[in-house]
């Protein structure tokens, strides 16, 4: 009897359906656009998601009749039966003798499959919700459920305990196993590594490792817990679930990465060889004798061209085959890089090419004694980006190459025959004195002055003819071993001169002509130590005879 009101109600929907489907076509497909998908969801679980407008009903009206009609069913008897019937290209979810609800093709998207297929998936999540639902009403299986929390929750605090006994257990053994490890790793008498600077690292280390076990050993607790009462089940099955999809994509991405990385390793291995064949036949034509432009002081510069050019060709080859090299986060990551070497570098890439065409053309050496702009002194270090200079009052300074390459550089070492450089000095004598004689006593201060080397000889050379006085330049050539002695070299330089002049009376003044002075501007020689000049004088000379040898 059941059987055939069953049938008959079925032809009667069958009819009903015809006859309303044209009417309700047009209505479907207008509401179709406009009416917002709706779940269906029974005691925390999800069972199929509506997303056409049917016979008249949106989805959200589809979802609430359904849920009302499986939860009536529910109450109605504790095991109903659930299963599917085809209707056209549709299909209906019964559960008893009630239609829960129809599966229409527009309700699926394009991941769901066939009708069918989606018809079966739901029948057994509706199914699942029904045998929860009995297991919900059961007191004996809740106690159970209960009971298997209590004693996974003890677990859960042994485990917790046991975790934070072994952490205390490794801080108190790690101390001495890295000082005696340490100990071991000598060069000489130098220790590689430091004990203060390790365990800080082996402690945060261990603490990671703490704090990941505690997160796993929770995350695993709660997800027991949650699967064992009906209600929070989908929520321990969602949680067990992204934890296995975790593990899956990163197993999967290590997995893919691996012939990438593999190639990538390749490459760089090749480029260090090359790297190191360049070095080696760079010292080789660096020898004297073979290229004319490779030498000492350019092998050092061009290898580290060199190496830095294999390198970035190697970077540009293996960057496809890096992992995540082809993501929209790794290309913006790039083109962000990019932008901020255009714009912030700009200046750090002038200096580096002044730096090589310093190099290249041997502007400056080690070493070597100059004049750039107003700055003087002995060059320390060239660089890539500045070149260290050393003046004769004990300052280092620091100058861009940029500004080397942009400024007129005098080099008082370069002309020299032998390691030194050129000591220059100018004074200026009226035209009633006679050059030959100032000439003379220039020589004459020169071969007074220590550090000047006799050969080659000192020269005199009149510069310029002025309105009022001629100007004469004293050039010689000296063999410091300090920057500093240079400046000391022009202070006994001038101070020979002064001597010098005063001895023949001779006075060292370049006004604009106006007349002579009534008294000469000269020093007397008995004036040469007037006081305090005297006393200096008498105590150097009793220490220098306290220093001679008995």
């Amino acid at each position: 009897m059941g059987r055939s009101s069953l049938e008959w109600g079925r032809g009667l929907f069958w009819v009903l359906w015809l006859a309303m489907s044209a009417v309700a076509q047009a209505a479907d497909e207008v509401a179709l656009i406009t009416a917002e998908p709706a779940e269906l969801k029974l005691a925390n679980r999800s069972i199929f998601v509506f997303h056409a407008t049917l016979l008249g009903e949106t989805p959200e009206v589809r979802a609430t009749r359904a849920r009302g009609v499986i939860s009536e069913a529910l109450d109605a008897s504790e095991h109903p039966e659930v299963r599917i019937d085809p209707i056209r290209d549709s299909y209906l979810v019964l559960i008893g003798d009630r239609r829960a609800f129809i599966i229409s093709p527009k309700d699926l998207t394009a991941v769901d499959g066939s009708v069918r297929q989606a018809a079966e998936e739901v029948a057994q999540r509706l199914h699942l919700v029904v045998e929860e639902s009995k297991e919900a009403r059961n007191v004996r299986f809740l106690l159970t459920a209960g009971g298997l929390t209590a004693v996974a929750t003890l677990i859960y605090l042994a485990l917790l305990r046991l975790i934070y006994r072994g952490k205390a257990w490794a801080l108190a053994w790690l101390p001495k196993q890295v000082r005696k490890r340490t100990g071991d790793l000598k060069v000489g008498f130098a220790q590689l590594l430091d004990v203060s600077n390790i365990y800080p690292l082996l402690r945060r280390l261990l603490g990671l490792v703490y704090w990941a076990l505690v997160f796993l050993l929770t995350y695993e607790w709660l997800t027991f817990v949650l699967q064992r009462f009906p209600y929070t089940r989908p929520w321990g099955e969602s949680l067990n679930q992204y934890l296995v999809d975790l593990a899956r994509y990163l197993l999967d991405a290590v997995v893919g990465a691996f012939p990438g990385l593999t190639i990538a390793l390749l490459i760089f291995f090749i480029a260090r060889g090359l790297s190191a064949f360049c070095k080696s036949m760079l010292e080789r034509l660096s020898r004297p004798g073979t290229i004319s432009w490779l030498n000492r002081e350019t092998l050092l510069p061009t290898t580290r061209l060199t190496s830095l050019i294999i390198w970035l060709f190697a970077l540009a080859m293996a960057y496809p085959y890096l992992p995540g090299a082809n993501t929209n986060a790794f290309k913006g990551l790039s083109v962000l890089i990019g932008l901020m070497i255009s714009l912030g570098a700009s200046s750090v890439v002038g200096q580096a090419a002044a730096g090589l065409i310093l190099t290249y053309t041997r502007t400056l050496r080690p070493g070597e004694y100059v004049r750039i702009g107003e700055y003087e002194g002995t060059v320390t270090e060239l660089g890539t980006f500045t070149t260290s200079i050393r003046t004769g009052l004990g300052e280092v300074l620091t100058l861009p190459n940029s500004m080397i390459t942009g400024a007129v550089t005098k080099n008082y070492s370069r002309v020299v025959e032998g390691p030194g450089y050129v000591v220059d000095t100018s004074v200026t004598i009226g035209y009633d004195t006679p050059w030959r004689q100032v000439e003379a006593m220039l020589l004459e201060a020169a071969r007074r002055t220590p550090g000047v080397s006799p050969e080659p000889h000192p020269r005199v050379f009149q510069t310029k003819l002025s309105d009022f006085y001629p100007e004469y330049r004293l050039v010689a050539q000296a063999v410091p071993s300090e920057p500093v002695s240079r400046a000391e070299l022009l202070s006994l330089l001038h101070a020979n001169i002064q001597d010098v002049f005063n001895e023949y009376g001779v006075q060292i003044m370049s006004p604009h002509y106006l007349g002579d002075p009534v008294q000469e501007k000269w020093v007397p020689k008995d004036n040469w130590y007037a006081a305090p000049a005297r006393d200096s004088s008498a105590k150097h000379e009793s220490s220098a005879k306290d220093g001679e040898p008995g």
